[in-house]
C-alpha cells in the first residue's frame, strides 16, 4: 500500500472510531485545531480512496466513507517502515535507543519484559 500522509491518517483516525461517515460528518469530527476546509478533507478522502485505504458508497446525494485499512495494519506497516529506515530493519536497536534516551518508563519496561517472556514460552 502507498504511504499514508499525516493528514490522511487524521481522516482515518476519525473513520476508525466510527464508520460509515459522510464527508460532512468527518469534517465535524476532525480536530478543530487543524482548521481544515471542507475541500481539504474531501481531497484527503479522494486520495485515501485512490490508495485503497477507504471505500465510499453512494447514499442519495452524498457518499459514505468506511476504512478498508485497519488501524492494526496501518500501525504494522508504518512501524516496519520506520524500523527499516532508521534501524536497518531491526527492532532491538530501536528499543535500545529509547532506553538510552530515557524514553521508556518503568511501566514500558515491565510490558516489554512481559512480552518477551510470553514470546519465549
Amino acid at each position: 500500500m502507498e504511504r499514508i500522509s499525516e493528514g490522511e491518517q487524521a481522516v482515518l483516525e476519525v473513520l476508525w472510531r466510527q464508520a460509515p461517515l459522510s464527508a460532512t460528518d468527518i469534517i465535524d469530527r476532525i480536530e478543530p485545531s487543524r482548521d481544515w476546509s471542507a475541500s481539504t478533507v474531501k481531497t484527503l478522502l479522494a486520495r485515501l480512496v485512490a490508495k485503497g485505504a477507504v471505500s465510499h458508497e453512494g447514499e442519495g446525494r452524498r457518499f459514505l466513507y468506511s476504512p478498508l485499512l485497519t488501524r492494526d495494519a496501518f500501525l504494522a506497516t508504518e512501524s516496519r517502515r520506520m524500523i527499516d529506515r532508521l534501524f536497518g530493519g531491526r527492532a532491538a536497536p530501536l528499543v535500545a535507543h529509547l532506553a538510552e534516551q530515557d524514553q521508556l518508563s518503568d511501566r514500558d519496561l515491565a510490558e516489554i519484559e512481559a512480552l518477551l517472556r510470553s514470546l519465549k514460552s
